[in-house]
């Protein structure tokens, strides 16, 4: 190869943005407003990086992203991720949250409890904010204690996690529809 690359894909959830090197993937962007708010996000991570054709490695990451964010179930654990910036506690968390299937979560004090101290999961939520591999690393699987949502770093924030989750048919607590949180006079009716 000849040095960092990048690229930016279309998915059913808009145009992302991915980066690598050598060693792997160093970055996934999610849509932002527009392409060139997501091309100025990545480059903020990765200047280094220029535009290229992607090789075969990350031509299948894409594809995987891609079948994943449009509801196709597929573990993106074999994807290669470069981690030489990630500091030790972070690439923990995120090797745990790489284990949490579609369509299933994990607490931000399960992953800590995982790591043997249910004390971290204020510093579980940190590294899941600076989380520079999102969807490969899937940030959006991990939540708030009893169900909760939490909260959410990329664009749209907590909106976009709840999508994510709603693609992948994920549950979250006991979290009632519309309807359902009506009392039982104001539920309209059904014809």
């Amino acid at each position: 190869m000849s040095g960092p690359g990048s690229a930016l894909f279309d998915t059913p959830i808009g145009r992302c943005g991915i980066a690598w090197n050598d060693l792997g993937v160093t970055a996934v962007q999610l849509p932002e407003r527009d392409e060139g708010a997501t091309r100025a996000r990545l480059l903020r991570r990765r200047p280094d990086a220029r535009e290229v054709t992607p090789p075969d490695h990350v031509t299948r990451a894409i594809d995987a992203i891609t079948a994943l964010l449009g509801g196709v179930r597929r573990d993106l654990s074999d994807v290669v991720l470069d981690m030489q910036d990630v500091p030790p506690f972070q690439r923990q968390v995120y090797a745990v949250a790489r284990t949490i299937p579609a369509g299933e979560t994990l607490s931000y004090g399960e992953i800590a409890a995982r790591l043997g101290n249910r004390n971290a999961a204020r510093d579980v939520g940190e590294a899941m904010g600076q989380n520079p591999f999102p969807i490969i690393v899937p940030c959006h699987r991990v939540v708030a204690a009893g169900g909760k949502v939490g909260g959410f770093s990329a664009a749209g924030g907590v909106v976009t996690k709840l999508r994510l989750l709603e693609i992948e048919g994920a549950r979250l607590g006991e979290t009632p529809t519309l309807f359902a949180s009506l009392p039982l006079a104001a539920r309209p009716r059904r014809r």
